[in-house]
């Protein structure tokens, strides 16, 4: 059982007002709010080993050094990778899967095919019709159903041995559902097909074991996972990442230069071209000591508490839909109601201090699939508390047309 007023005192930006009212934050699908122990980390490294990294030879930088690979280290043991130079820092997921989509320029042709879900934000869309411009190869989509599930029948039938990479989110940010990954690691592997997972959405609420998973790829953020923003992890096979070209070129990716030819180093540093995100990516480690202090199912059992009475109080609401009703989901809801647009009632419930998203959630497939324009979501955290879904379901019970009517006119 969490102590959620210990832990949300942990959270400076929760005690203060917006417009007025008490802050409610349902936005953490976009991004997790930071501890303290977060905010401290960062300004401890800028006041005590500020420096760049790697090749140095002076005390400070040899101690940013350290500090920074033992964060690599703590993320390599979070995900259970085999090696720690198969753990590699990016600036987030959408750099992780670019980085993957272009290596993969080199290894498809005209005839390839790239599998990836009706799912998926566009992070882990537009890369992939990028690659296959180039390249020549077919994109093809698992399609999903009703209720916001992808349709495995229709992903054996799309597998063949033209398949060369399946990409497909573990979590969808747009309707929280949680994707059998291990099923179609698995088919996909019978086929010789690599697979990627997008792990933006499912970092904050559970910890991913990238061996038992047998993934050949994981991607996700620091900042949905109480980490700061431009921080990310990609998670490559050695031997994925050994097939791989560069991403980048530049410094710390090569063994030795001359201008007859170039040869690059070793893993990791092979993909970190150039100076990190210093400080992000040892206060990474740091927001991942805090979760794991609080415990991954301490975690889950509160956000589960949190979807259920939710979407139980959700549906007392005249006029409201649910998008997203699969039975295996994590804490996010995505509804309308009817005849106010959702931007309207972000924008209503706003001035009683609560943050919601609206829109399309960089998931227009979906919100085409469904016929909608966008949704309005609300995704709660382990630090978010039944009495804060109460208070929406005051303020949405007061979005009604008329409400509407005489805000904008």
């Amino acid at each position: 059982m969490l102590d959620l007023q210990k832990i949300r005192a942990d959270f400076p930006i929760l005690s203060q007002k917006v417009n007025g009212k008490p802050l409610v934050y349902f936005d953490n699908g976009a991004t997790s709010q930071k501890p303290q122990v977060v905010i401290d980390a960062i300004a401890k490294y800028y006041q005590e080993i500020n420096a760049n990294i790697h090749r140095g030879v002076h005390t400070l930088s040899q101690l940013a050094t350290d500090a920074y690979e033992l964060s690599r280290g703590k993320m390599q043991h979070h995900i259970n990778a085999k090696h720690a130079h198969e753990v590699l820092f990016t600036s987030g997921t959408t750099h992780g899967v670019n980085l993957v989509a272009n290596g993969f320029a080199s290894l498809l042709k005209s005839g390839d095919e790239v599998l990836v879900s009706a799912l998926e934000h566009h992070s882990n869309i537009v890369p992939w019709q990028m690659l296959c411009e180039r390249t020549g190869a077919t994109l093809k989509v698992i399609p999903m159903n009703e209720k916001g599930e992808l349709i495995l029948s229709a992903f054996d039938q799309l597998l063949s041995e033209k398949t060369k990479i399946v990409t497909v989110n573990h979590i969808s940010n747009a309707l929280g559902t949680i994707n059998p990954i291990k099923y179609i690691i698995d088919k996909a592997h019978e086929f010789g097909a690599a697979v990627f997972i997008d792990g933006a959405q499912a970092v904050p609420h559970l910890k991913p074991d990238v061996q038992a998973l047998d993934c050949d790829f994981y991607a996700f953020s620091g900042h949905k996972m109480c980490g700061p923003t431009g921080t990310g992890i990609l998670y490559g096979k050695e031997a994925w990442l050994n097939k791989l070209p560069p991403y980048q070129g530049g410094g710390e990716m090569i063994k030795e230069v001359t201008f007859e030819k170039t040869t690059y180093a070793d893993l990791p540093h092979k993909f970190e071209a150039g100076t990190p995100n210093i400080a992000g990516g040892i206060v990474l480690g740091t927001a991942v000591d805090y979760m794991n202090a609080i415990g991954f199912e301490n975690i889950q059992a509160q956000e589960l508490a949190l979807l259920e009475y939710g979407t139980q109080r959700l549906l007392e609401i005249e006029g409201l839909r649910i998008f997203g009703t699969s039975e295996n989901k994590t804490s996010v809801i995505s509804f309308n109601i009817d005849g106010i647009h959702p931007y309207d009632i972000g924008t209503i419930i706003d001035k009683l201090g609560i943050a919601v998203r609206t829109g399309h959630h960089c998931a227009q497939p979906i919100m085409n699939f469904f016929e909608i324009p966008g949704t309005i979501r609300a995704s709660f955290s382990f630090y978010n508390t039944k009495e804060e879904v109460d208070q929406l379901i005051d303020a949405l019970k007061n979005a009604t047309v008329e409400n509407c009517v005489s805000i904008f006119f």
